[in-house]
C-alpha cells in the first residue's frame, strides 16, 4: 500500500488523504474565503482578506536555529493541521509530538511538537494552530509549501495576526504598538517601557480620560435637553466644567514629558561634536568597543556622520560621530563640516569633545572652547576632555598651570580635583569635578558660588543652584576615565528618558501626541466659550476631544490608521 502511494505520489497523482483534507478543508472555510485554485501561494488584499481567510506564518525568526514556530490562524488551522499531523486535533492549549508529513505526497517532513489554540482563547481570537519544528531551511519551507498547497489557506501579510486580535477585541492599538516595541526592543529600559504598553497601562489612561468626557458629554446634552423642564439640577453644568478643567490639565500634564517615552523608544540620539584631532573618533571606538571608525593623526579624516547604536546602562544610544568643526578650505571637508552642524542641531545629547592639554580647566575657558562649537542652546551637553594621558601628575591627574600665575584648576579622572595658590596658600582656584558643576570658594569657604556653564556654551550665573554641564577627564588611548564617563552618559540618558516602570506611562508616538494636542486643544475651545456660551458647540468640542481619544485607541476612526501601524511588524506576528 505505501508502494502504491509512492509511486501515485511520483507520478503525479494524489493519494488518498489529499481529497480527504481538501474536503475537510472545504467543510471548515466558508466558499466565499476560499480564493480561485486551491493552495494559493501569495497574500491577497482589499476584499480576499478577511476573518473567513485561515493564514500561515513563520512566527519566528528566519534562519537557522533550534525551534522554529509556524502558525496559522483562521476556521481552517484545525483542518489544516489534522492533515499535515494525520491525527485529531491534540487537547487545548497542550503540546503534542506529531510526525509531521507533506499532505499530497504523505512525505515525512520533520517530527516535532504542535499545539491546538480553540478559539475564542487564543492571541488572534480564532482558531489557531501552532507547529514547532526543528529551525533548519528545508524543514521550514518544506512545512510551509506543505501549507501553500492546502485549499483556503494563504500566507499571512506583515502583522496581519495581530491586526486579527484587535479586530477580536484581544488588544487595542496602544496595546499592538506596544507588542511591537517589545519585539523590537534591544535594552532594559526599552523593554520595560514596551512590555507595560502592550499589558495595557497606557490603554487604560486613555480609556479612562475617554469615560470621563463620555460622562460629561452625556451630563451636558441631559442638561441641554431637560434643564428647561427643571429635570436636571444647576450644579450639573458646573460639574462637567471642574471635570473638563480637570482632564485638560492632566492631559497637559501628559504632554509636558519632554519626548521621554519617544527618545526611549526610538534612542537618544547623540552627537559627538569638537574641533579636528581631539579624538571624537577615538572616543566612538572606545565606546562601541570596536575600531568603527578611521583614526588618523592627520586633521581631519573625518568627512561623513558615522554612526552607532549603543546600550549605555539600559538605556539606547544613537551616537553619532562628526567631521571636526572648523573653518575648512577643501570643499569635501566643507561638506563634512556641514552634515556635522546639522546633526549636531537634531541632537538630544551632546557629547563635546576638547584637547585637555589646550583648553585650562576653568570655567571661563571651558565656556569659551563651548561656544566655539555652537551646541543647540537646551540641549544637555557632557564636556569630554580626551588626551589625559598627555598631562602631568600622578595616576592621570593632570594640573596646569598659568604663565605668570597660580596653578589652574586640576580636574582628576577619578575624583574631586583641588588647587591652591603658587606656594600653597591662598584662595584656591575654581575647582570643576569630573562629575558636577564647577563652585569656587574664597580662601575660607564662603563667597558666592562660582559661574556655572550653560548648555549654549557661554557661562552663565544662575546662583547658588545652577549647574553647569558635567564634565569628565578621558583618556581614550588608555581607557582610564571611561567608567567615569559611562556613569555619567547613564546619567544623562536617565534623565531624558526617565523610569518607564514609575509614574504615568509615557507617550511613544508622534501619532498619540498629535491626537492627545487636538483633544486639549477642543477641551480649551470647551472652556473659552464659557458660561454664556452656546451649550451645543460646547457638546461637539466634547465629542471632538472623545473622538481624538479614541483615535489613538482604535476604538473611533481607526481603519485610516491601521495600515500605517500593522506594516511595521514581521509578517508571522
Amino acid at each position: 500500500m505505501a508502494l502504491s502511494g509512492a509511486v501515485r505520489a511520483a507520478r503525479g497523482s494524489p493519494p488518498r488523504q489529499f481529497p480527504r483534507c481538501a474536503r475537510a478543508l472545504s467543510s471548515a472555510v466558508p466558499p466565499s474565503a476560499v480564493p480561485p485554485g486551491a493552495g494559493a501561494t501569495r497574500a491577497t488584499t482589499g476584499a480576499s482578506r478577511g476573518a473567513g481567510d485561515t493564514i500561515f506564518a513563520l512566527s519566528s525568526a528566519p534562519g537557522r536555529c533550534g525551534v522554529a514556530v509556524i502558525r496559522a490562524s483562521g476556521p481552517g488551522s484545525g483542518a489544516a493541521l489534522r492533515c499535515l499531523t494525520g491525527t485529531p486535533e491534540p487537547p487545548a492549549r497542550v503540546m503534542a509530538l506529531r510526525h509531521i508529513r507533506d499532505p499530497q505526497s504523505l512525505e515525512s517532513l520533520d517530527r516535532g511538537l504542535v499545539v491546538w489554540f480553540p478559539g475564542p482563547r487564543s492571541f488572534t481570537g480564532e482558531d489557531c494552530a501552532e507547529l514547532h519544528v526543528h529551525g533548519g531551511p528545508a524543514v521550514v519551507s518544506g512545512v510551509l509549501r506543505a501549507l501553500g498547497r492546502l485549499p483556503g489557506l494563504r500566507p499571512a501579510e506583515p502583522g496581519e495576526f495581530t491586526r486579527r486580535a484587535f479586530a477580536h477585541g484581544k488588544l487595542d492599538l496602544t496595546a499592538a504598538e506596544g507588542l511591537r516595541d517589545l519585539i523590537g526592543a534591544e535594552t532594559e529600559a526599552q523593554r520595560r517601557q514596551a512590555l507595560r504598553q502592550m499589558e495595557g497601562d497606557l490603554g487604560r489612561l486613555y480609556q479612562r480620560w475617554s469615560h470621563a468626557l463620555t460622562q460629561a458629554l452625556a451630563h451636558l446634552e441631559a442638561y441641554i435637553d431637560f434643564s428647561e423642564d427643571d429635570n436636571v439640577e444647576e450644579e450639573v453644568l458646573s460639574q462637567v466644567r471642574v471635570t473638563v478643567r480637570a482632564l485638560l490639565q492632566e492631559l497637559r500634564g501628559h504632554l509636558r514629558d519632554g519626548r521621554r517615552g519617544e527618545l526611549l523608544r526610538g534612542g537618544v540620539r547623540a552627537v559627538i561634536a569638537g574641533p579636528p584631532n581631539v579624538g571624537k573618533s577615538s572616543l566612538l571606538n572606545l565606546l562601541c568597543r570596536r575600531p568603527a571608525a578611521i583614526v588618523s593623526p592627520t586633521a581631519g579624516t573625518t568627512r561623513d556622520v558615522l554612526e552607532v547604536a549603543l546600550d549605555i546602562g539600559g538605556y539606547p544610544l544613537v551616537l553619532s560621530d562628526t567631521a571636526g568643526l572648523r573653518q575648512a578650505t577643501d570643499p569635501v571637508e566643507r561638506e563634512g563640516v556641514a552634515r556635522a552642524r546639522a546633526r549636531l542641531c537634531q541632537a538630544d545629547l551632546v557629547l563635546a569633545v576638547l584637547d585637555a592639554t589646550s583648553v585650562p580647566p576653568t570655567p571661563v575657558a571651558l565656556g569659551a572652547a563651548l561656544a566655539a562649537l555652537e551646541p543647540p542652546p537646551g540641549t544637555p551637553c557632557v564636556l569630554v576632555l580626551n588626551k589625559a594621558d598627555l598631562l602631568g601628575g600622578h595616576g592621570g591627574s593632570p594640573s596646569a598651570t598659568g604663565a605668570q600665575g597660580p596653578p589652574a584648576t586640576p580636574l582628576s579622572c577619578g575624583g574631586s580635583p583641588s588647587a591652591t595658590g603658587a606656594q600653597g596658600e591662598g584662595p584656591p582656584a575654581t575647582p570643576l569635578s569630573c562629575g558636577g558643576s564647577p563652585s569656587a570658594t574664597s580662601a575660607q569657604g564662603q563667597g558666592p558660588p562660582a559661574t556655572p556653564l550653560s548648555c549654549g556654551g557661554s557661562p552663565s550665573a544662575t546662583g547658588a543652584q545652577g549647574q553647569g554641564p558635567p564634565a569628565t577627564l578621558l583618556s581614550c588611548k588608555t581607557g582610564e576615565g571611561l567608567e567615569a564617563l559611562l556613569e555619567l552618559l547613564a546619567q544623562q540618558l536617565a534623565q531624558l528618558c526617565g523610569d518607564p516602570l514609575l509614574g504615568s506611562p509615557s507617550l511613544t508616538r508622534s501619532r498619540h501626541s498629535r491626537h492627545l494636542g487636538a483633544c486639549a486643544a477642543a477641551l480649551e475651545r470647551f472652556g473659552d466659550l464659557g458660561d454664556s456660551g452656546d451649550l451645543a458647540v460646547a457638546a461637539e468640542q466634547l465629542r471632538v476631544a472623545r473622538r481624538e481619544l479614541g483615535r489613538i485607541t482604535g476604538h473611533v476612526g481607526a481603519e485610516e490608521v491601521l495600515d500605517v501601524i500593522f506594516r511595521d511588524f514581521c509578517v508571522g506576528k
